[in-house]
């Protein structure tokens, strides 16, 4: 089975009265286990449909979406749930924490919604917040949390279910220049050691030399950018 995430000839239409809008315009893809991808691209140029759409959140009008092999394109809606809590990790602009919540029990609300929680599963839950940075913070809240540390417990959340993919949509846009670096380096270290397939949608190019490649939406086209030198 392949793993990753492939797009391949992807189109997104809407409807305006009369008018057919093109969100997304035959994008393809090909993100492999261990690469991390940045798109870029100004606002309104399909960025966000396309994380949308490579997430399980939103359907193609024309194309695939291979996620680790399978077509998730033409799964039913009640698969796609299942697919996006299993098998996709995402981290978002916010980091979306619960306020009641401890900071383990941030992850282990994940493996709940999944079913029941393990021993192995704490287990692994601490070990993704060591890893993080986070091992003294684990009891505390939300509100005990700078930005940085938050951002860390919500790339250990999308870590959780151990996905094979990993999606992250503007993640430092609230945080000032070091812990975004903090916060992407981090991100970009996980892919590397648990082998995900990453894909970062980002305005900030300050950040860009952390991927593997980067790509340039504009107008919902997709195209490769020149290599970046490392970091």
């Amino acid at each position: 089975m392949t793993q990753g995430l492939e797009m391949r000839s992807v189109s997104k239409f809407y409807r305006a009265g009369s008018e057919r809008i093109t969100a997304l315009d035959r994008v393809s893809i090909r993100v492999e286990p261990g690469e991390f991808v940045a798109v870029v691209g100004p606002s309104g140029s399909g960025k966000t449909t396309f994380l949308s759409i490579a997430g399980a959140l939103l359907r193609p009008s024309e194309g695939e979406v291979i996620l680790n092999g399978k077509n998730i394109a033409a799964l039913p809606d009640r698969h796609l749930s299942d697919i996006r809590l299993r098998e996709i990790g995402f981290i978002m602009q916010a980091s979306n924490l619960i306020p009641y919540l401890n900071v383990l029990d941030q992850l282990l609300v994940v493996k709940r919604m999944a079913g029941k929680v393990t021993p192995a599963d704490k287990a692994f839950a601490v070990e993704l917040l060591s890893d993080l940075g986070l091992d003294k913070r684990m009891k505390n809240y939300p509100e005990k949390l700078s930005g940085g540390e938050k951002q860390r417990v919500a790339i250990a959340r999308a870590l959780m279910n151990d996905p094979g993919i990993i999606l992250a949509d503007e993640p430092t846009a609230s945080l000032d220049t070091k812990r975004a670096h903090e916060v992407v380096s981090l991100i970009a270290r996980a892919v590397k050691t648990r082998r995900k397939a990453a894909v970062m949608v980002t305005h900030d190019e300050r950040l860009l030399s952390y991927c593997d490649k980067v790509y340039r939406m504009e107008d919902g086209r997709l195209s490769l950018m020149e290599p970046m030198l490392a970091h």
